[in-house]
């Protein structure tokens, strides 16, 4: 076997460099993939994580449906006259909780990545430099929806029985997942920052559980002190919540939306560049 593979081997042509050259340099380059599609492929890639670890899934289904069942027959009794009649003010409230809370495994994911090595060749790639990142957000999007239908269908199932219909509740998954995909981005800051996940987790909840408890979520602000009144009327998860249980309600707030619009916004000019500043330096 070694005699004939190396008659094969002196019967092989030298390849020259200029020849190589030429080879490499025939035929022209595939067009640059656009700033939409690379994001797209990005995006496709954390769904295929998604498929490989199915127990990423716990978060969005499992998570959720313990939250509504818990908060409204356990406070709904004390806080309502009935868990019936308070899941109609819950439900788009613990909605809002547990999507904003599910933002921060953007950052867990990112800082995984990270302590594997799959950044450094990902930034070798000729593609649009945030493409990484925006894959990141629109992958979690769906994970986003998918809590959301979870959570609507088990509010559905014990009592909840929304006065804007199907345009209503549309309309609000619609502005919750804008908020989420804007409130993600400073989960990715942190996901570049830190040196590990468990520290990602950790700053998250440190960040999130004020913002969602002192909120309107669970009561109307109405009942605080003046003092916490002041935070929580500001707050951007009660914006948020207000908006998305106006729009089930079929209000359609127009200040409420307008301030989770704004924050939305703001949370992107300002993380957004602070996220790609840290990306291209890592």
């Amino acid at each position: 076997m070694s005699t004939a593979t190396t008659t094969e081997t002196k019967d092989l042509a030298p390849v020259s460099a200029e020849s190589l050259a030429h080879l490499l340099v025939a035929k022209e380059r595939p067009p640059r993939p656009s700033a939409w599609s690379a994001s797209l492929t990005f995006g496709w890639r954390a769904i295929l994580k998604i498929k490989h670890v199915p127990e990423q899934l716990f978060d969005v289904t499992a998570f959720p449906i313990m939250l509504v069942l818990m908060y409204t027959y356990l406070f709904g009794g004390a806080l309502a006259s009935s868990p019936r009649e308070y899941i109609q003010f819950l439900l788009p409230g613990i909605l809002v909780m547990s999507v904003v809370m599910i933002t921060m495994y953007t950052g867990v994911a990112v800082n995984t990545d990270i302590e594997k090595g799959v950044f450094d060749r990902f930034r070798s790639l000729p593609i649009w430099r945030p493409a990484v990142m925006v894959g990141y957000l629109l992958g979690d999007a769906l994970r986003y929806l998918m809590a959301s239908v979870v959570m609507l269908a088990v509010g559905m199932i014990i009592g909840y029985r929304p006065d804007g219909g199907p345009l209503g509740i549309l309309a609000g998954v619609a502005l919750l997942i804008v908020f989420s995909f804007a409130f993600s981005w400073i989960w990715t800051m942190f996901g570049l920052l830190l040196r590990s996940e468990k520290s990602v987790m950790g700053v998250s909840m440190m960040v999130i559980f004020p913002l969602t408890f002192l909120s309107n979520v669970f009561v109307d602000p109405h009942t605080m002190p003046g003092w916490l009144q002041a935070f929580v009327n500001n707050s951007p998860v009660t914006h948020l919540a207000s908006a998305v249980r106006g729009l089930m309600d079929g209000d359609w707030p127009g200040a409420d939306i307008a301030w989770s619009l704004g924050w939305a916004a703001v949370l992107v000019l300002i993380f957004g560049p602070v996220t790609m500043r840290l990306y291209n330096r890592k």
